[in-house]
Order: C-alpha cells, then structure tokens, then sequence
C-alpha cells in the first residue's frame, strides 16, 4: 500500500489486469524482496494510499481492484462477493473431478485442514481468449490441458490451486476474470482503468 490518503481528496478506485510476475503490493518493507520483485506500482501513477483489494500470488494473473477506500476494501472481500477464476489445468477433467469441486474439497491452510465451502464450478469449452502469459505454459508434448472457470465466495491462500490439485488436475495457469459484477473484459495486461466505484454487487 501507498502512504495514506490526505482524508480531503475524494477516494478513487481502479481496476487492474494484474500481470504474471507480479506482487499485488506496491512495495516491500524487505530490501532483498524490493530489488527482485515486480510490484504494482511499476504498472500505473496511482494516488497515494492506493491498495490492492485482496491478492493474487505472483504466479497468478487477472482482475485486482484498487481502492483508496478501506471500507470498500472490506465490502469487496466479504463472503457475499463472487470471485471468478479460469484454470487451465493439467489433464483432461473428469466430471467426478468437477463434482467434487462443486461439493468442496478438503485443503491444507497454512498447515490447518480446510474443506472449501460449495461452489460453482464448469469445463470450458475451449481455451479462454486471454493475451500469452509472461513464462510459456508447458506444451501439448507433455499432455493435454483444459480449462475450468471455478466460483467461489473464499479468499482462501492459494485456494483455486489447491482445489483442483485436490481433485488430481494441478493448475497451470490462473487468471481471475470477475469480482462480483466488475469482468476483466478485454483489459490487456499491465492496464488500468479509473472506476467511479464498485457496483452494489460487489458490496
């Protein structure tokens, strides 16, 4: 987070395609971390005070909303919001594999077992029309993939990964497409736009 907002400025808010590589952080207090790390403000000029909405592990991609607002930071990551991810995953998804994730499955968090709450969870078709990841995904020599856009109302660390690798098909790339009623719609990595705010469905 940036240093805090002057309380007499109005709060602005921003929606950002985070890219693969990066921190959903704007610095690091660890100097070692700072100089090999890729954070969020390397992507845009935004306002002091600005913080990410939740995170997305460095390894993952997608819809992060920004916010000078706490508040809105603590609506946002409420139980009640709606978080959509696409999995690309190792292997072809049987339907026991996509009903278990559906029921919820059994995790570990931080070393404490967790079993995920329901969900919604289906096969996309084919590949979602995304721009190429930062490292290449392994090809089609080492077996196929398919996609999976996964449902959830948890913010749990790691959880889409932890889910599928739990049902058998580890996740090789994921991306998180909406947050309540806010899609990534075409944003193209790195870019951001300036919102007037979150709709009430992601309050």
């Amino acid at each position: 987070m940036l240093p805090a907002p002057d309380p007499a400025l109005p709060h602005r808010h921003f929606v950002l395609h985070k890219p693969w590589g990066y921190l959903s952080q704007f610095t690091s207090e660890f100097a070692k971390e700072v100089n090999k790390k890729r954070f969020l403000g390397e992507l845009g000029d935004f306002p002091t005070g600005t913080m990410a909405i939740g995170r997305l592990d460095e390894d993952s991609e997608g819809l992060l909303l920004l916010t000078t607002d706490g508040r809105v930071s603590e609506q946002v990551r409420s139980r009640h919001v709606e978080k959509e991810y696409y999995a690309q995953v190792d292997g072809q998804l049987t339907p026991a594999a996509l009903a278990s994730l559906q029921s919820g499955v059994d995790i570990s968090i931080h070393g404490t077992p967790y079993r995920t709450r329901p969900c919604q969870a289906r096969l996309l078709a084919e590949a979602p029309d995304l721009p190429p990841r930062g490292r290449r995904i392994r090809d089609d020599r080492h077996g196929p993939t398919s996609w999976v856009a996964i449902t959830v109302k948890e913010g749990k660390f790691r959880q889409v990964r932890k889910m599928t690798a739990a049902v058998g098909f580890p996740t090789l790339r994921l991306v998180r497409v909406r947050v309540g009623d806010v899609r990534l719609d075409g944003l193209p990595a790195g870019a951001s736009r300036e919102v007037s705010g979150f709709s009430k469905n992601t309050e």
